[in-house]
């Protein structure tokens, strides 16, 4: 008995093994795209491979802005000196130190209590902040603590809203220390021991 292919069915089956070899002739040609640009098979590949198929990936992507660079990597930024009172300590500190992290030792008087020195340093913490001043406290002893900067230029002005204030006894920044205005003689004949000899003395105009 023969049997015979209703139209409307073969049209159907037609239809359909046209559909496969579109998708497998799509597969074969993705596959020799992914060959030609990697070279082998993925299971074939070294670690040597993946690093350079990595990098060939990177290369494709958008570069990325300048403030989402890791720090090494951002571009310097450019300094007119001309504008620059280059006489001034605090200026050529700003100017070496724009854009990069730098941190400050804070010291506060030893004759506050641990939970006052806690208590002034979050509130010189929020007060720099409140100046557009941003610093990340990080706490090293009962009466001293780290401010960190992401841009260092700021840090100098946070050196010198510091050691105005009455709670502090000295701040260092870069290896140099600067005594707070409102120091005990104390603290300021120990800070002048501790310099190396030879220095000069940095007094604060």
């Amino acid at each position: 008995m023969e049997l015979r292919t209703v139209p409307g069915v073969r049209w159907r089956l037609s239809l359909f093994l046209l559909v496969i070899c579109v998708i497998l002739l799509t597969d074969a040609t993705m596959e020799k795209k992914k060959a030609k640009r990697i070279g082998k098979d993925v299971r074939d590949m070294t670690d040597a491979d993946l690093e350079h198929l990595l990098d060939q990936w990177e290369e494709d992507d958008e570069p990325l802005e300048p403030d989402e660079l890791p720090e090494h990597l951002r571009p310097q930024p450019k300094i007119d000196l001309s504008k620059m009172d280059l006489s001034s300590p605090d200026n050529l500190l700003k100017m070496s130190k724009k854009g990069k992290s730098i941190m400050m030792f804070v010291d506060v008087n030893p004759q506050l209590s641990e939970n006052e020195a806690d208590s002034i340093l979050r509130i010189w913490q929020s007060s720099l902040q409140n100046n557009h001043i941003i610093a990340e406290r990080y706490p090293i002893d009962q009466k001293r603590a780290i401010f960190m900067f992401r841009d260092g230029a700021q840090a100098v002005d946070a050196k010198n809203y510091l050691i105005e204030q009455p709670e502090c006894s000295h701040v260092t920044l870069e290896g140099q220390n600067y005594v707070g205005k409102h120091a005990s003689k104390e603290v300021k004949d120990k800070l002048e021991k501790m310099k190396p000899k030879g220095t000069v003395e940095k007094t604060e105009l």
